[in-house]
């Protein structure tokens, strides 16, 4: 266990491999953890919460990635 100690203004650093990481603070029962996070867009949120629409955006970027091109594919420009 490292022995950390709060600044005159409460801070820790945790050192530069978390500099400019963004974190959730968690605290209970006197015991405060830190978990690293992401920002998700809230326009992007609704793909997170959709199972089936996410699982279809990333096997659309596994075909893409492999160069596999489905045949009957929708033209989203011509609706």
């Amino acid at each position: 266990m490292k022995h950390l100690q709060a600044d005159s203004k409460g801070r820790i650093t945790l050192g530069a491999k978390y500099a400019g990481a963004l974190f959730l603070e968690i605290e209970k029962n006197g015991v405060i953890t830190l978990e690293k996070a992401a920002i998700i867009p809230e326009r992007e949120l609704w793909l997170h919460k959709n199972i089936d629409a996410k699982k279809s955006v990333l096997k659309g970027l596994k075909q893409a990635k492999k160069g596999t091109l489905k045949l009957n594919a929708i033209d989203l420009d011509k609706k």
